[in-house]
């Protein structure tokens, strides 16, 4: 897991994975909107942020990215990129398979990515407007136009299956169809039935556009609504939440619909037959498609604020030591194995909260399994303590932060603490600063590092890695001194990075995914540096004389 540092004023209110353009890049691409009206593309490669689409004057509460025409697709079976999320129409269904049917099949097919030329994107704005544009593969979107202002702010739009409508929801309880191409207004529903209800402003906060012609709305009142997308007639209604429902997402098969809110649930709705008439007279009877609650899941401690559908491409091997030895018992034990249910291929739901974590759902068997809990790559903590340093053994502790190092001295004062047990505290602790150096330009530093000796501390920010060496001068009354070491001009920015053992190697982690080792203590500034280019089986080490 990698982080991609963006701007630390700016707040992101919707992320949007687009499929690949007319270069055909394997990956696609990664956009996200922002509360002060812009829109960036997240470079997954150099790890950066790139501005697309500079403020627009508005927030931007959501954006949405038109379907694919599915007679343009352009596939190709032997290829061996595949695109995490994207899958065939068929869905692994078999021909008697309907999208209203139980989901049986355990994987799905999934295919390469269809070459589309200039997809385009809905954008909700908070004056009221949804504006269109075409993602292009240079570093700005093409502008197409806006659909007439509405009262309110649009806080949520979507698309339909086959890219002909426009579904946005506002802060005056209002669900608006839109002809895409046309940009008129089809008609409106009313949203907000049932739920706590009574509140000045109503806000339907998702859409979900399914291929059975179901719209799905979550709102305020915590109700998640389903309705006939062709004439926007209630369906059903259900008010299971208990707050807002920030978010929606649907299975592969468009069969089950899960809901999340600020009550912390993830509640699954699926779609059943129910047969009404008499049992025995086939004739008479009629099969009702109806969406009935199956269950929820309490895992996050705060709000839910997001959804999504991932197909996993690869395969987690266990390692020897990882293996579960099973025990035999009378009675089966229940599984609540992560590995039990997630495969290759088989779709998994993941959420996010405030709670700043993230977890994973098996989509077909939701309430059997219990989420697993994707903890993040562990984080370097801001605060390194070196102790036995080169001036007199004096500790010294380096502290970062956003755009600053502080290098601090401790000094210890034995103190008798009575109702303190005995331990390895040495006594009170005082700090001294004795340099404080700050990024250029007020960069962001994304990591940091100090020598065990003390003399060498280095941080990178998103410009390029930077050397220091700290130095004493004077007997008497002691003068610190910082002097920047060189570093090969052609260092990419890190975001990690350590000193050897025996600080005479700095270990640099770059974006570009090589490992640098570079010689600060050499006679020559960087006098000599290695590479190492890390593939999943083997690396290659390259040796590059600066002299």
């Amino acid at each position: 897991m990698q982080t991609i540092h963006g701007d630390p004023n700016s707040r992101v209110s919707s992320l949007l994975w687009c499929r690949a353009g007319s270069k055909g890049l394997p990956c696609g691409r990664l956009f996200s909107s922002s509360i002060d009206g812009s829109v960036s593309e997240w470079d997954l490669f150099d790890l950066k942020q790139k501005t697309v689409l500079n403020s627009i004057g508005v927030s931007i509460w959501q954006i949405s990215v038109a379907p694919s025409d599915n007679h343009a697709l352009a596939t190709n079976p032997t290829s061996e990129h595949i695109e995490n999320g994207y899958l065939s129409d068929r869905l692994g269904m078999d021909d008697n398979e309907t999208s209203e049917a139980e989901d049986d099949s355990d994987s799905v097919e999934l295919h390469e990515q269809p070459v589309i030329e200039f997809p385009r994107i809905a954008i909700a704005c908070d004056d009221g407007c949804v504006r269109i544009y075409s993602i292009s593969d240079s570093d700005e979107l093409i502008y197409a136009k806006s659909l007439p202002r509405v009262s309110g702010r649009v806080l949520s739009v979507t698309w339909s299956p086959d890219a002909n409508m426009i579904y946005s929801g506002s802060s005056d309880g209002f669900i608006r169809c839109w002809d895409a191409k046309a940009g008129l207004e089809m008609y409106r529903i009313t949203a907000g039935l049932g739920g706590s209800g009574g509140r000045p402003e109503l806000c339907v906060w998702s859409l979900l556009s399914l291929r059975c012609g179901v719209l799905v709305s979550a709102d305020s009142t915590g109700s998640v609504q389903f309705w006939d997308s062709q004439h926007g007639t209630l369906l059903q209604a259900h008010s299971l939440h208990k707050g807002d429902v920030n978010a929606l997402a649907a299975s592969p098969s468009h069969n089950r619909v899960f809901s999340a809110g600020s009550d912390g649930q993830v509640i699954l709705y699926k779609l059943s037959s129910e047969t009404v008439g008499p049992s025995d007279d086939k004739a008479s009877s009629i099969v009702m498609k109806k969406w009935t609650y199956v269950g929820y899941v309490r895992a996050h401690t705060h709000d839910v604020r997001a959804l999504t559908l991932a197909v996993p491409i690869s395969r987690e091997e266990l390692f020897p030591d990882e293996k579960v030895k099973r025990i035999r018992r009378k009675e089966k034990p229940v599984e609540f194995s992560y590995h039990k249910w997630a495969h290759m291929g088989v779709p998994m739901l993941i959420s996010a909260g405030d709670d700043t974590k993230l977890f994973a759902y098996s989509v077909k068997e939701f309430t059997k399994f219990s989420p697993h809990d994707i903890s993040p790559a562990p984080q370097r903590v801001p605060i390194q303590l070196v102790h036995d340093t080169v001036f007199n053994k004096t500790p010294l502790l380096l502290v970062q932060a956003s755009h600053w190092l502080d290098i601090l001295s401790i000094r210890t004062k034995s103190v008798a603490f009575p109702d303190m047990a005995c331990g390895p505290s040495g006594g009170l602790a005082m700090t001294d600063l004795l340099a404080r150096i700050k990024a250029k330009a007020s960069r962001k530093i994304i990591c940091s590092s100090i020598s065990n000796s003390g003399e060498l501390f280095a941080y990178s920010d998103h410009v390029r890695p930077s050397l220091f060496e700290l130095k004493i001068l004077g007997a008497g009354k002691s003068t610190w001194t910082v002097n920047k070491r060189q570093l090969l001009q052609k260092l990419p920015f890190a975001h990690s990075m350590v000193f050897s053992f025996d600080s005479s190697r700095l270990m640099i982690a770059g974006h570009d995914r090589k490992i640098y080792v570079s010689f600060p203590l050499a006679l020559m500034p960087s006098a000599c540096l290695y590479i190492y280019i890390v593939f999943p089986f083997c690396v290659f080490t390259r040796h590059i004389p600066c002299g």
